[in-house]
């Protein structure tokens, strides 16, 4: 049974940094992703990565300030966050797929989703 758990959420005051952490379990993915929902709004994905050959996408909005790795011998996906802003506020998702899932595919070809870690950053 596949599972992906993320943990590393919680309350930061603007400016600061998180660190998310996705393990996959009971399965092998080819693309793996971050995204993210506010209430009343659509998940939007944040990073996308292949898992063999690393980070590949990333939206605007985090550029620069985002970065997406992983732990291949852990099976980690993780998302370091630094200078978080109050825009940056949502449950983040973690996502993978067992086959190549371009950046704008819609989220229906995502394979498995975590529960959702929620991040909350405070003016």
């Amino acid at each position: 049974q596949v599972q992906l758990v993320e943990s590393g959420g919680g309350l930061v005051q603007a400016g600061g940094s998180l660190r998310l952490s996705c393990t996959a379990s009971g399965g092998t993915f080819r693309t793996m992703a971050w995204f993210r929902q506010t209430p009343g709004k659509e998940r939007d994905l944040v990073a996308r990565l292949i898992w063999l050959s690393g980070p590949t996408y990333y939206t605007d909005a985090v550029k620069g300030r985002f970065t997406t790795t992983r732990d291949t011998d852990n099976n980690t996906l993780y998302l370091q966050m630094n200078d978080l802003k109050p825009e940056d506020t949502a449950v983040y998702y973690c996502a993978a797929a067992r086959r190549g899932i371009i950046a704008m595919a819609p989220q229906t070809d995502w394979d498995y989703w975590g529960k959702g870690t929620l991040v909350a950053v405070s003016t």
